[in-house]
């Protein structure tokens, strides 16, 4: 669903994403939406990612809007069967800092 580019600053692994945590999409990552679901392109760290769901794009878009990663998850109509591929994609973009935590 993701191809994270490069390795993060020691960020979570995909077990232990914190989905019940709030997330946000960085400020300098910019969104292009594609048919295949978006690339991200991060201006400081200069990396690109793929977003390979439109569903992803859905999770990752709502992330600021939602209390948590999990809530961003079911809003964007994630099946529970499926949650660990989403939190591994999610994992994924926190360890390339295109995502980060904020306060609730």
């Amino acid at each position: 669903m993701t191809d994270a580019s490069g390795q993060g600053s020691g960020a979570d692994t995909a077990g232990s994403f914190d989905l019940d945590g709030a997330w946000r999409l960085d400020e300098r990552v910019s969104i292009r939406p594609e048919r295949f679901g978006a690339l991200l392109y991060h201006f400081g760290t200069r990396r690109l990612s793929f977003l390979k769901s439109p569903i992803l794009l859905d999770v990752v878009r709502g992330l600021a809007e939602q209390p948590s990663a999990r809530a961003a998850c079911a809003s964007a109509g994630v099946p529970d069967g499926e949650l660990p591929r989403y939190r591994a994609a999610l994992a994924a973009l926190a360890a390339s800092r295109m995502i980060r935590r904020r306060s609730r």
